[in-house]
């Protein structure tokens, strides 16, 4: 990857993806800024995506529907993704998991985690019901 100097569609494509929660593609980061910067190309959006997962800025959570989808939240935390209508949600929680103690319990230093649960969200269930 070429220089990593300043610009502002680098700069506009980084706060678009960390402007939301809605854990977008890059699709979605292109579509938000073409108005704003007419000569942006989809290409563009990856390459800065690459970059920003390279930096540690943004981590991937999962593909949904063939489609990587971010985050720019990079704290300690797991995601749910709905199968049904690809919503991606954000899960906290400070408590360990039985896998996590046993791996403490071994002697194993765990330095990052990627935990994506899949399903059905609330919302897909009780369109269902």
């Amino acid at each position: 990857m070429k220089g990593h100097n300043y610009s502002s569609k680098r700069e506009a494509i980084f706060k678009a993806i960390a402007s939301t929660k809605s854990h977008p593609s890059a699709q979605w980061v292109y579509e938000q800024l073409k108005d704003e910067f007419p000569k942006l190309s989809l290409g563009t959006v990856y390459r800065n995506i690459a970059l920003f997962k390279e930096q540690g800025k943004i981590i991937v959570v999962a593909n949904v529907n063939g489609e990587e989808r971010i985050d720019a939240d990079t704290s300690d935390h797991a995601h749910f993704v709905c199968d049904e209508c690809g919503t991606v949600y954000d899960l906290y929680s400070s408590e360990l998991s039985p896998i996590e103690k046993e791996l403490n319990r071994k002697g194993f230093e765990i330095t990052r985690k990627n935990v994506v649960f899949h399903g059905r969200c609330s919302d897909c269930c009780t369109k269902l019901n």
